[in-house]
């Protein structure tokens, strides 16, 4: 590698990549998009490919294979094309179908692998299959993870990790002024899935509406949840004060944190969510669940309100406490802002280089 760090080194990137929007497949296009600026040549293998032919994702097994051949087939040859594979990589079957058989690729080919592993699950998914991620990983040249929670967790497992922060795009994120006014605007953008406990910040804002009749609510994000959660919301005759997007591409995404006063993160487990790093960037105050690596990610009182999973009146308290104090509310939005600066990609890079550098005298070809 030259002096910059970056030029002219080959990188197969594997990984999600939007449609749909999400936290892994965001961060996977915009990785691509920084390395190709900064002049590595990027070859991106795309684990989520749309089903051809469409109706075969509707087949149970017939789906898995017909996604896994062509994926293979497209492994191997982004391995004659690269120096080292960035693979990003989750927990569950997410690793067994995608990470784990692009390392084995990389591996016969000769080329270096850096695994890039995160989701707040990793403890639970572990503790199950340890031993399969073990015989993997020893073929990997670096494992990185986004926090000190998951380098903890995987240290307990016998699995050393190097942290490599997620990366903000502060010239897509950027904040308002610091000036609240109107009718408070609420925010939550994650799955609508059990695990991320949307229910919760649903009731949260019911009680915050009682100090704030004007206030409203947006969810941003999709999943199975979806129907009951709307049924929940018109149940608690909150029909026409929150308002369901859907999943939102990252400039849509970007717009709603300017128009909003509070972020929701009523996670049941997490790691480094993006949906944090983005709010904190748009000047937007935090107030989160204190589970898995937030405590890592945020200091309760400077950066985010923590509070216990599963407790509405508790998300409802901090909320109130936020929007009834002027002075707090701006205090943490420019503590939020201060801290997205250490997630830049200037911050990140050199980090990153140095993964690469250290992992390039173990290809094996």
């Amino acid at each position: 590698m030259t002096a910059s760090g970056l030029q002219a080194l080959r990188i197969g990137l594997i990984g999600p990549l939007p449609p749909p929007s999400g936290g892994m497949a965001n961060q996977t296009q915009q990785l691509g998009e920084l390395l190709s600026h900064a002049g590595a040549q990027v070859t991106t293998v795309q684990v989520n490919a749309p089903y051809r032919p469409e109706w075969i994702g509707r087949v149970p097994l017939a789906r898995s294979l017909f996604r896994l051949v062509p994926y293979l087939a497209a492994l191997w040859r982004a391995a004659g094309q690269s120096d080292v594979f960035h693979v990003m990589a989750n927990s569950g079957w997410s690793w067994h179908l995608f990470a784990a058989p692009a390392v084995w690729v990389a591996r016969w080919r000769g080329v270096a692998v850096v695994v890039n592993y995160r989701g707040g699950e990793a403890a639970e998914f572990l503790q199950r299959s340890a031993g399969l991620v073990r015989f993997t990983m020893r073929r990997v040249a670096t494992l990185v993870v986004p926090s000190g929670f998951l380098q903890g967790v995987f240290l307990r497992f016998g699995m050393p990790a190097e942290i490599v922060p997620n990366i903000i795009d502060l010239s897509r994120f950027v904040p308002r002024d610091l000036v609240r006014s109107g009718a408070p605007h609420l925010v939550v953008a994650r799955n609508l899935e059990a695990l991320y406990d949307n229910e919760t910040a649903i009731r949260a804002f019911e009680v915050v509406r009682r100090h704030f009749p004007q206030a409203r609510l947006t969810v941003a994000g999709s999943g199975p949840q979806e129907s009951y959660l709307r049924q929940l919301v018109a149940g608690q005759g909150l029909f026409e004060a929150v308002h369901f997007t859907g999943r939102l591409e990252r400039d849509a995404m970007a717009a709603l944190y300017r128009s909003a006063d509070l972020m929701l993160n009523p996670s049941l487990a997490d790691n480094m969510p993006n949906s944090v790093l983005e709010a904190w960037a748009s000047g937007v105050p935090v107030v989160s669940t204190n589970v898995g690596g937030i405590p890592h990610l945020a200091q309760d009182g400077v950066t985010a309100s923590l509070v216990p999973p599963s407790d509405p009146a508790a998300m409802a308290q901090a909320c109130v406490a936020l929007l009834t104090d002027e002075a707090l509310w701006r205090q943490r939005a420019q503590a939020g802002l201060q801290e997205a600066q250490r997630y830049t990609w200037s911050c990140v890079q050199p980090v990153l280089t140095g993964v690469y550098r250290q992992a390039l005298p173990q290809r094996t070809r």
